[in-house]
């Protein structure tokens, strides 16, 4: 893997919100610049009604926080506005991060309602990096929960993500692919992506190749030439029953077969696919070439893959592109980043915001999530967010219970508990690597295998338990009371 710095690129430590700065200002002139705050991102709702998310983005998060500064061109904007004190500008140039930051690592299926990253430290520094905060976790989680549920209705088909093209910018095809490899995908049509992140690039040719050569029968034998080891043909351009497949066919006894080699597949990209990929596989079939695949790609997403399958379409890999790369059923994660604590006399002095709307009540203090699986099948039974330093002794029943509903409950047995949120900075100090790439879309696949298939479920999936301790619960329902 090729070792690249985005943030050596671009410096992405202005890439905030105004208010962030304004506040900023505000809270120096306060002479609160060392308060001790304490911040959490979660979010609210997982896209298209599914079971779960998959975290996603930390990496990234990591090199953006590595790489903070202000520059003296960004100190210079600042004082054009004429609003920000110059104390305060002082206080950028000499900026200096020190927070402790905990995060939920890459791959975790998560939930609604939990922090999946945590923030501790000046309240200035844990505010200001809000927006890239969420930025980062709410993008690449968006796409790799999409890739997920594709990937999962190929029910063990490969999935290939072709998107580039139709992703909102650069950064969202590159970092959009990082993250459906994540989710499960082989690999990516995107070429800058196997050089940085050793994700595989694959394509072989687009519908131009065959049009600029006199006929498709030569524009297949020119590449199956050229690839004789990997010859894929695209047999859709002019008609794939009459002419695509059937010059595919010749193509692959004269050119492939002869120097060694067997044809790798055809693809289809337009048309009724059930119904072409039927009759390609029977042409291929009686041709001798059972082990030749049929790739689909044109407008897939998971809805189309399920159907595609219950037809009976006979495919053996998928590529999707628009609608995955811009996960465009909900294309919007809804990651929010709130104060949940803060320190006086270096006491934690917890924080909620209360609103009408019962699902924007946020959740206080300072905690940590653990997940609990049964010892027997190691399937995951709930997720319980606890106060930091609480512990759950794994050799006594445990009790849970709905967080609002709370005669909801069940104890359990026999189970064992993890904790998922690792602290990735200390004092400002990164302290943690991030894993390759590889070791995390095996470690996704691992953890999902270990949710209940009621969990995975598309249509109406169970809802998968997500409870508070009970000092936490005592701490949120005094708040809730105080503020009645």
């Amino acid at each position: 893997m090729i070792d690249i710095d985005w943030q050596e690129k671009k410096n992405l430590t202005m890439l905030a919100d105004f208010y962030e700065f304004t506040m900023a200002n505000g809270f120096f002139e306060n002479n609160m610049e060392d308060k001790i705050a304490y911040y959490d991102m979660f979010f609210r709702s997982i896209p298209d009604d599914g079971g779960f998310a998959i975290m996603a983005g930390v990496e990234q998060l990591l090199e953006y926080i590595k790489s903070l500064r202000f520059s003296d061109e960004d100190i210079e904007y600042f004082r054009s506005k004429n609003m920000f004190s110059e104390n305060f500008l002082d206080y950028l140039k000499n900026f200096k991060f020190e927070c402790d930051i905990w995060v939920v690592p890459e791959g975790t299926p998560i939930f609604p309602r939990e922090p999946i990253v945590v923030v501790r430290g000046p309240l200035i520094q844990a505010q200001i990096i809000e927006t890239m905060v969420l930025l980062t976790i709410n993008h690449q989680s968006l796409i790799a929960t999409k890739a997920n549920r594709i990937v999962r209705a190929a029910d063990g088909r490969p999935v290939m993500e072709f998107g580039s093209r139709r992703a909102q910018g650069y950064e969202g095809a590159i970092l959009g692919a990082r993250a459906a490899y994540i989710g499960g995908a082989i690999g990516t049509a995107c070429t800058i992506v196997d050089r940085d992140f050793s994700i595989p690039a694959l394509g072989t040719m687009a519908h131009s190749w065959i049009q600029v050569f006199p006929t498709e029968l030569e524009a297949f034998r020119a590449y199956a030439r050229l690839y004789p080891d990997n010859c894929v043909l695209l047999v859709d351009t002019y008609n794939v029953l009459k002419s695509g497949v059937p010059n595919a066919i010749k193509v692959f006894n004269e050119e492939i077969v002869p120097r060694g080699f067997r044809p790798k597949g055809i693809r289809l990209d337009s048309g009724d696919i059930a119904y072409l990929s039927k009759e390609s596989r029977k042409m291929l079939d009686e041709a001798g070439f059972e082990d030749c695949a049929i790739v689909a790609s044109s407008s897939l997403d998971e809805y189309v893959i399920r159907d595609l399958l219950n037809q009976g379409a006979k495919i053996d890999s998928f590529g999707v592109g628009e609608r995955l790369i811009t996960a465009r059923s909900e294309p919007v994660f809804g990651g929010v980043y709130k104060l949940t604590a803060v320190e006086r006399d270096g006491k934690i002095i917890p924080k909620i915001k209360v609103s009408e709307n019962v699902g924007k009540i946020t959740i206080p203090g300072f905690k940590q999530l653990y997940r609990l699986f049964d010892k027997d099948s190691h399937k995951a039974i709930a997720d319980v967010i606890t106060l930091h330093d609480e512990e759950i002794d794994e050799s006594k029943p445990y009790e849970i219970f709905h967080p609002i509903y709370t005669w909801k409950r069940k104890t359990l047995t026999n189970f064992y508990a993890k904790k998922l949120l690792i602290k990735v900075f200390d004092k400002g100090q990164c302290i943690y690597d991030s894993p390759p790439i590889d070791h995390i879309r095996n470690y996704c696949k691992e953890q999902i295998d270990n949710l209940w298939d009621e969990v995975r479920r598309f249509e109406n999936p169970h809802e998968y338990f997500v409870d508070l301790s009970k000092p936490l619960w005592d701490i949120k329902d005094r708040l809730l009371k105080q503020h009645e």
